[in-house]
């Protein structure tokens, strides 16, 4: 099971060097970073694109991407390296590859008139026909499309005619080809070039999807044409409205016959065009970058709720004219087309544009579009990481919302290296390729100092001394490492025999520098002499070394990482290296050690793998194969130590939780047991085998702030512990909460606060403040850093705050200010007639103009908050759905009581009631929608601000934050009790079966500790007792510990309870006994005899069962209890598949059927079930539960038959409620729907591949999603292989 968990993914922004680099298919849409292509796919449930996988087979740039028209599953891929591949996106793998494509595919496209062929050609030509499948499989040459005068641009098959194709040529002309005409090669260049040598190379080529021979061209320089391919004549040229606007590319709307858009090439303009008119029918400005390319979504994503049947006119060509009717002015008859664009900027920026409502519904604004070959968290703040890269630029980024907050501003070449200033300084130090090294200060946004002693020569490191904030160290492929003070005084220049590429100050002792060299050693310089020798060299390495890194917390000790694929640990003190960590297959770069975890060391490597180190025996103890290339960067915030960020030439960042490497550690917290436990010195921790303990500042200052306090202390060390172990994305917002819930006052919560899930009763406040100050900000002079909003959005923004907070009036003014009087007029009734009168004579002068549908200013205005709310909901506004529903609670909103006839109107407490229950859906639906995104933490946030503690719980159980929910479990006391004590419970499994890495009688206590912090927790013990393996003495401490009565007493009393007929207590006794396998004919026979009976419930038989399934593991798998286990497993799997329909585990209810069936086929066993009845339950349970969820939209819906009905009645019957109300649902945990390059697994429960984290069985190769696997674990406890071992996967 891997230890190191992908808790967050920054995608890669789209690669601004190739043309065909962005493509879409039904609800899918894909486009390429240089190394990667990213698919995202639309969630019909919420109405929002998702990232849906990351294909990374390519090792040089992509070139092109089309999607395949006959198949939506399929497209093609080409790259630099001559490599076509052809991808199924739903199984995520390669199809067919073709890797001596002849000259590099510049462009490739499906062939329409073939169902298996696909076409690509060289910038020179010729255009081959690669036929995939079939008996003709194989590449030919296209016998027209060769010998071109000037090189393609690109090329574009026709869709409806038969294996007709248009080329667009560099010199801007155009090579036409089809069967049975003749070949018209370097046509139709615009007529201003005609006869001159001069290029301008076609930059966009569509066919008119509704006309055999209408072609749309775009020239970079000459703008854009409509010309007919039959008679090679120009029809249309359009025209802009500015001689210096060019276009990049262009797409049809399909949804609109004769509407196209285009994308500008210097500013990020969309243009909607008509070809009826010679001008643009509208523009809008969506970024202050070019555009790169444009596609458009055939089909626009469904709403949940669509209210109108589009009906199809097929007898319009795209040119046929649009006649407007008669009242309407030229440009109001075009209205804008209902579509979805996904629109690629030169910046790297994605987005997907929806043209009707003018909204983008998706934008990753600011990718990097190259591999990033460095990461480093801020010094002072933890949540900030900046991260530098081979396109030029360093940006940082926030990783609680994993969206760029700053951005240098480019063209600097190649950024290798990158460093802080210490402290809160603001500035970033910046090493490149070409341009020397620079200080660049994010605040004033600028270059504020350049170094330039290294020349030309690439500087491959450069780093700010983290104790003397003047100093700064680079070292370059002269040879050379340079200190220099921060004004550009030269201290020392330290010469290498050859290229040094590594660097790092030391933690301990300030004057103190290692390199690492081209010559395979490793030097350490002191800073504080003259001299420029260094003090120690290091040899030992086979290839060169790239990077070195000082231990901060033991003196004298650094590692480096080298090309030999090693990374080897020095001890300065002892002159020797003392130890060799190998294991990695390639060369090594990224290095990071733990700040708290002294022995604990992370590795990177051009291997694609990231591997975690026990420094002390020199194991790996995990390696993570997430990365789809070569790993650069690792690094850790010292506040954060077990959140680790890495990069890659992905050009992905990632961030990882390393907290289950130290579970024991954050048991050990959970169970208040003493500080010796939890923090230990250096020394002591990094004796072999010794238990983990923490040895750095972040735990030392926790202990000093606890041990100045009185009063409850618990509360205060599980919060900060919590705070400091888990990973960003909601945690210190989850604990905000708690204090808010516990009385806490306002006034102590943190500034960042408002940004996160508000408790309810701060949101209206906090929006409203909010709103004032989007009113009041005047931009600063040096304009607000990334994408900042222009005034007018500002004022936009706060408008929609007032509206939404009730606050009419302000909307109003804020309206009129902006222009949108209509807005203002139709919702100012509701301040009082009086005021809308005022309003209608300062507009009595101007045109009243019709606008599209508002709906929420008016359902705002009559009080119909309901509709509202649920028109947010449908279009997946959850968050606006939330604010609307509290403002109505708290009585912002007018409701017009309509009195009845019957008598008088519904009192106010009715409303506030309704408005309860709505607020509390729209929390439900927020939560949900979290919790399906893999972010658990935050879904309870959403059921915690509405003072839901249950559900808060429950959500944080079912996402397996186990360790979370016993800490704010424990601070909320009463209320989430029996939560807790579940999350406990569940605790205490996974300490009972630990890796052998840790001593288990150790963990054993701790399994004991945890249960005995429950009430009531003497069966737990029982359980936990009966299990754990062990000699004769360590099983009689544990009995003591447990407070249950000796080995020998308890056969004694299961004798004596046998006579007595009290079939529990014997089980349970003979569990502890000598001969636990005694219990097992008892505990089956009484569960046999209630199945045979017709009115048993599960609840009956489940206690019993649960018992038994503890019996010791060496046991069980005796031959001489074979029958008995085989019947074991079979009832638990039957019982499992019932408590899986009790609990809505409907992923895995198939597959405990078929599991039982299966048992109960190969084996010999006597139990009273049936295959036949298992499989009538099973259908009668399909058939009946489709209604709640119907798989796929296009299944039809067959009803169940009455004697389906009937036996899912009985099921029900048997099955009885769910103890634990919340904790219904399917389980789902952090990042299970992140994309990662590992192998591709394949579930051995449903046979599909598996996306996020996996977990594997005990045979070490069959495999199941850790979703699954809790879920299975919860409901059956042994293992799917029907081994009889016990599943542990919490």
């Amino acid at each position: 099971m891997s230890q190191v968990r992908q808790v967050g993914l920054l995608a890669a922004g789209c690669q601004p060097w190739n043309r065909d680099v962005c493509a879409a298919s039904g609800d899918r849409f894909a486009y390429c970073a240089t190394l990667a292509i990213y698919v995202y796919q639309l969630d019909h449930h919420y109405n929002e694109f998702k990232l849906h996988a990351i294909m990374s087979e390519h090792k040089k740039t992509i070139t092109a991407l089309s999607w395949c028209p006959h198949n939506p599953d399929l497209f093609a891929s080409g790259s630099a390296d001559n490599l076509v591949i052809i991808w199924n996106v739903a199984e995520q793998k390669v199809i067919a590859k073709l890797d001596n494509a002849k000259g590099t595919p510049a462009s490739l496209s499906w062939c329409w008139n073939a169902g298996d062929a696909l076409a690509f050609a060289s910038h020179r030509g010729p255009l081959f026909i690669w036929t995939i499948s079939g008996p003709d499989s194989g590449v030919t040459v296209h016998k027209d499309a060769h010998s071109f005068l000037s090189d393609i641009c690109m090329f574009r098959w026709h869709t409806q005619k038969k294996g007709k194709v248009a080329f667009g040529h560099i010199d801007g002309s155009l090579s036409i080809f089809q069967p049975g005409n003749k070949s018209q090669k370097h046509v139709l260049r615009p007529d201003s070039l005609e006869g001159t040598d001069e290029e301008d190379p076609v930059s966009a080529l569509e066919w008119d999807p509704l006309s055999t021979d209408y072609l749309l061209v775009a020239n970079l320089h000459h703008g854009i044409r409509l010309v007919d391919s039959e008679s090679l004549c120009c029809i249309t040229t359009f025209s802009f409205p500015s001689a210096a606007a060019s276009v990049q590319c262009l797409a049809w709307v399909p949804s609109a016959p004769g509407m196209f858009i285009t994308g500008d090439s210097q500013v990020g303009v969309l243009r909607i065009w008509n070809v009826s008119r010679t001008t643009p029918v509208d523009n809008f400005k969506l970024k202050k970058t070019g555009f790169h390319c444009l596609h458009v979504l055939n089909s626009p994503p469904r709403k949940k709720f669509s209210n109108q049947s589009p009906t199809k006119n097929h007898y319009t060509s795209s040119t046929s004219e649009a006649v407007p009717p008669p009242t309407l002015t030229q440009n109001q008859a075009f209205s804008l087309p209902p579509g979805h664009a996904v629109c690629c900027f030169l910046d790297g920026g994605v987005g997907l544009y929806d043209m009707g409502a003018k909204k983008w519904d998706f934008l990753r604004d600011l990718g990097h579009v190259e591999t990033i070959f460095d990461c480093k968290f801020k010094p002072d703040n933890p949540n900030l990481l900046a991260t530098a890269s081979f396109d030029g630029t360093i940006k940082v980024w926030d990783i609680n919302t994993l969206t760029a907050v700053y951005t240098s501003p480019g063209n600097e070449g190649v950024i290798y290296s990158l460093s802080w200033a210490p402290g809160d300084l603001n500035c970033i130090a910046g090493a490149t390729s070409r341009n020397g090294a620079f200080i660049w200060d994010i605040k004033k946004g600028k270059m504020v100092q350049r170094f330039n002693e290294h020349g030309k020569n690439g500087i491959f490191c450069i780093a700010w001394s983290h104790k003397d904030s003047k100093r700064i160290a680079t070292c370059s492929g002269d040879g050379y490492c340079i200190i220099r003070t921060i004004d550009g005084k030269i201290l020392h220049k330290y010469r290498h025999p050859a290229a040094v590429f590594g660097c790092d100050w030391s933690q301990n002792n300030k004057d103190m520098i290692a390199t690492g060299c081209e010559d395979k050693n490793v030097r350490v310089y002191y800073v504080a002499t003259s001299s420029d020798q260094p003090l120690k060299v290091f040899s030992g390495h086979t290839e060169k070394v790239f990077h070195v890194r000082w231990s901060p917390l033991r003196e004298g000790t650094l590692c480096s990482g080298s090309d030999d694929g090693s990374v080897r640990i020095w001890d300065y003190t002892q002159d020797a290296c003392i130890n060799i960590l190998s294991g990695h297959t390639a060369p090594v770069r990224g290095l990071m050690w733990n700040t708290e975890i002294p022995y604990l060391l992370i590795s990177g490597s051009w291997d694609y793998t990231i591997k975690v180190w026990d420094t002390r025996e020199g194991i790996c103890l995990d390696t993570v194969c997430d990365h789809g290339a070569d790993v650069y960067g690792l690094t850790c915030h010292p506040r954060r130590p077990f959140t680790m960020a890495s990069c890659s030439r992905d050009s992905t960042v990632r961030l990882w939780s390393l907290t289950p490497l130290i579970t024991p550690l954050q048991i050990n917290i959970l169970a208040d047991r003493s500080w010796e436990e939890i923090i230990g010195n250096t020394d002591s921790a990094i004796e072999p085998g010794a238990p983990p303990l923490l040895c750095g500042k972040v735990s030392r200052d926790i202990r000093q702030e606890i041990e100045k306090l009185s009063g409850n202390l618990r509360v205060k060390k599980l919060r900060w512990f919590s705070e400091c172990l888990s990973p960003p994305g909601g945690s210190d917002n989850l604990w905000n909460l708690v204090a808010v819930i516990k009385g806490q006052d306002d006034s102590l919560l943190p500034q960042n606060y408002c940004k996160g899930i508000m408790h309810l009763k701060h949101l209206i406040k906090f929006r409203t403040s909010e709103a004032q100050e989007l009113t009041t900000v005047k931009m600063s002079k040096f304009g607000g850093g990334i994408g900042v909003p222009t005034k007018e959005e500002r004022l936009k923004e706060a408008a929609q705050i007032h509206l939404r907070l009730g606050q009419v009036q302000r909307y109003c003014e804020l309206m009129v200010e902006l222009g949108e009087w209509d807005k203002a007029l139709s919702v100012a009734p509701s301040v009082s007639v009086k005021y809308w009168k005022k309003l209608m004579q300062r507009r009595a002068d101007q045109l009243i103009q019709e606008d599209k549908d508002d709906v929420i200013p008016y359902c705002i205005a009559i009080g119909d908050v309901k509709k509202l709310v649920h028109f947010f909901m449908s279009r997946g506004q959850l968050k606006e759905a939330l604010l609307v529903a509290q403002a109505a609670c708290e009585g912002n909103m007018q409701t017009f009581h309509v009195s009845t006839p019957k008598g008088p109107s519904f009192s106010d407490d009715i409303y506030k009631e309704d408005f309860n229950e709505l607020l509390q859906e729209a929390c439900r639906e927020l939560a949900e929608w979290y919790f399906q995104d893999g972010r658990a933490v935050l879904a309870a946030c959403c059921h915690l601000a509405v003072d839901n503690i249950e559900l808060a719980m429950a959500y944080l159980i079912r996402g397996n934050e186990l360790e979370l929910a016993v800490c704010v479990g424990t601070v909320l006391g009463e209320p989430a009790a029996p939560a807790t004590h579940c999350a406990l419970e569940l605790l205490a499994r996974k300490c009972m079966m630990t890796p052998a890495c840790f001593p288990s009688v150790g963990y054993r206590d701790l399994a004991a500790d945890l249960l005995l912090m429950t009430p009531d927790s003497e069966l737990q013990l029982v359980k936990l007792c009966a299990f754990c393996p062990g000699c004769t003495e360590e099983i009689s401490d544990l009995h003591q510990k447990c407070k249950l009565p000796t080995v020998e007493e308890c056969m004694q009393l299961a004798e004596t309870a046998h006579a007595d007929g009290k079939i529990f207590e014997t089980i349970k006794y003979y569990l502890l006994s000598q001969e636990p396998e005694k219990a097992l004919p008892i505990g089956i026979d009484f569960i046999k005899e209630h199945i045979s009976s017709s009115d048993w419930t599960l609840d009956t038989i489940y206690p019993v069962l649960d018992l038994l399934s503890y019996i010791r593991t060496e046991k069980l798998v005796l031959h001489t209890c074979t029958e008995a286990r085989n019947e074991l497993l079979i009832l638990c799997g039957y019982v499992g598949a019932l408590l899986a329909i009790r609990r809505q585990y409907h992923s895995i209810v198939p597959a405990l059927y078929e599991y039982t069936s299966q048992l109960l086929k190969r084996r010999k066993v006597s139990v009273p079930l049936k295959i036949e009845h298992l499989s009538e339950e099973l259908d009668a349970w399909r058939a009946c539960t489709q209604i709640v969820n119907p798989s796929s939209e296009d299944s039809p819906y067959t009803p169940p038959s009455d004697s389906q009905r009937l036996v899912y009645a009985a099921l029900l019957k048997r099955l009885k409620e769910e103890p634990l109300r919340g904790i219904v649902g399917p389980d789902y945990v952090t990042g299970s729907n992140l994309p990662s390059h590992s192998d591709i697994h394949i579930s051995c429960l449903t046979g599909l591949k598996i996306q996020g984290p996996v977990f594997f069985l005990e045979d070490g190769k069959s495999t199941i999603s850790l979703n699954d696997a809790l879920m299975w674990a919860k409901v059956n406890p042994f293992s799917p292989l029907g081994t009889g071992i016990r599943l542990n996967p919490f």
